[in-house]
């Protein structure tokens, strides 16, 4: 009998994972916490323009009214491609559930685009993309505490009670 060390096969995989794939997984969470700021931006930009915007001096300022309206759209706009990306990782490595993957961006892509062709206006179809994002960013989380909690001491424990693999000589 030969004892073989699963050593090798531990290192090469985490916890089902390919070291690549956690690597693109945490590219995509860098790229979701980008959209997320972008959307701040534009909430920010909502605020602090719309207020200016308000005020009686810069009431006929056109500039400012520009930067009011479409500022926000346009950094919202911005984080839709990058969301769409980091559907496709979540799809592809199974983080969040297909179905909800696909009806959410399903969802928020009809109302955008049916905003924009029947009521001529963008508002409501980007206010759906802010969700995507926020829910993608939940799920970046949950995935990288569950292999924070798979790496803990005590979990690890039945591991390596099964670490080595008994092979016989044929």
């Amino acid at each position: 009998m030969t004892t073989v060390s699963d050593q090798s096969l531990h290192n090469s995989s985490r916890h089902g994972f390919a070291p690549l794939a956690i690597a693109r997984i945490k590219g995509a969470q860098r790229v979701n916490q980008i959209a997320v700021y972008l959307i701040y931006a534009a909430i920010i930009a909502f605020m602090v323009f719309g207020t200016i915007a308000s005020i009686k001096a810069f009431h006929d300022n056109q500039l400012l009214y520009q930067l009011f309206y479409n500022l926000p759209y346009a950094l919202v706009a911005l984080t839709i491609p990058l969301t769409l990306y980091n559907a496709f990782i979540i799809y592809r490595y199974r983080l969040n559930q297909t179905s909800m993957v696909i009806m959410t961006i399903g969802v928020s892509s009809i109302i955008l685009i049916g905003g924009l062709l029947f009521a001529d206006t963008a508002w409501l179809g980007l206010a759906s993309w802010l969700g995507v994002a926020f829910l993608f960013k939940v799920s970046f989380k949950r995935f990288f505490n569950f292999l924070a909690l798979a790496d803990l001491p005590e979990n690890n424990k039945s591991a390596e009670n099964n670490e080595t693999i008994t092979t016989t000589d044929a």
